[in-house]
């Protein structure tokens, strides 16, 4: 497990941060890149044609060894539904359905409801969602479209076990893993997404409009959203870009964002998952992990409710009070300066490697009645 880390971001002793699934405070380090990398804009004629492809190529590799998957699956995406429109665009419901959780992110859900039909797992009173996807899956289903980790709460789906069944019904498998992709170990070859997407400025600690999608291979010649120069075959050299291409560069790169060059957010984001990778994904949700248990355990001692420790993500915890929501719940813990987020009736609390016990503390006295 790891140390306290705060001395590596940027947060004043009085604020209590217990937000990460809101967004994440910026590292020491990625701020050092951004203002490097801003103050090199102020000398265009250094930045050579190499350098549109060398710095997101290294940051398609950074990823890929976050994930665990290979380079050519990285594509790189503004944000969550631009991720989820390279599915649609690229999985045809030919007359079936969607199946979504209840609840879900708006970005998820708004794609698929234009898209076609949408069966709606409801929220399961037993918080089991894993056993609630099972129990809806069948061959009436073309794509499975849900999150490891439900955004409201940390509610867990087990994606292994999902997967396989979509695989039964001939079902593709779409992930959400913006809530909890490096936070929550991950395992690509086990749970065998169609596609995956991330947004970067959550628990992959990066700048805000710079987020991934990860494409299997037998998806990697599909439809991309844009038409735009440097995903085509040969874009490298600047002096030949007159001679149009059909071609695109290799494996998932034709589905990157116009301007992927991105010459700020790109060194930012290779910064935040570098230090990911020092920390590893299962140190990180080992430490949180000792963090939501510590606030489930006081919140239920305080009477009040969480979801069982297995069915839910390492990272997220969600407290809900039996009478529902306090009215005055949300000025008291911002006089307190203690930031969480609520989400329909949860209060959704998201520790981090920069947080303590005492964190927890201070938020569990703000909840109790």
């Amino acid at each position: 497990m790891l140390g306290d880390q705060r001395h590596l971001f940027t947060l004043p002793d009085d604020v209590t941060y217990l937000n990460c699934s809101y967004l994440a405070p910026q590292l020491r380090s990625v701020t050092e890149a951004g203002l490097a990398a801003v103050r090199a804009k102020e000398r265009p004629w250094e930045l050579t044609p190499e350098m549109f492809f060398t710095g997101s190529e290294e940051l398609r590799q950074t990823f890929a060894r976050l994930l665990g998957a290979d380079a050519d699956g990285v594509a790189f995406v503004p944000s969550v539904s631009y991720g989820v429109g390279v599915a649609v665009a690229n999985l045809p419901l030919n007359g079936r359905a969607t199946l979504m959780l209840a609840e879900d992110f708006p970005s998820d859900v708004y794609p698929w409801t234009a898209a076609g039909p949408v069966v709606t797992v409801e929220r399961p009173a037993d918080h089991d969602w894993t056993a609630a996807v099972l129990d809806r899956l069948d061959e009436r289903i073309a794509v499975v479209a849900v999150p490891q980790v439900h955004w409201t709460d940390g509610g867990l789906v087990d994606l292994v076990r999902v997967g396989a069944r979509a695989r039964e019904v001939g079902a593709a498998l779409v992930v959400d893993a913006t809530q909890s992709l490096g936070a929550v170990p991950f395992d690509v070859a086990a749970v065998r997404p169609d596609f995956l997407v991330a947004a970067g400025y959550k628990w992959l600690l990066g700048p805000y409009s710079l987020g991934y999608l990860w494409v299997a291979p037998e998806r990697r010649d599909g439809v991309p959203l844009e038409a735009n120069w440097i995903n085509r075959e040969h874009a490298e050299d600047f002096a030949r870009l007159i001679d149009y291409r059909e071609g695109y560069q290799p494996g998932a790169r034709r589905y990157d964002v116009g301007e992927r060059s991105n010459f700020v957010l790109t060194p930012m984001a290779n910064a935040a998952l570098t230090q990911l990778i020092d920390w590893t994904v299962e140190e990180v949700a080992e430490t949180a992990g000792a963090l939501t248990t510590y606030l489930a355990n006081g919140a239920e001692k305080a009477g009040l409710v969480v979801a069982p420790a297995h069915l839910r993500g390492p990272n997220i915890v969600g407290i809900r009070f039996p009478g529902g929501l306090p009215h005055r719940l949300p000025g008291r813990l911002a006089a307190d300066r203690i930031s969480v987020s609520i989400r329909g009736d949860s209060v959704r609390v998201a520790p981090h490697v920069y947080n303590t016990t005492a964190d927890c503390d201070r938020l569990l006295a703000a909840l109790a009645p």
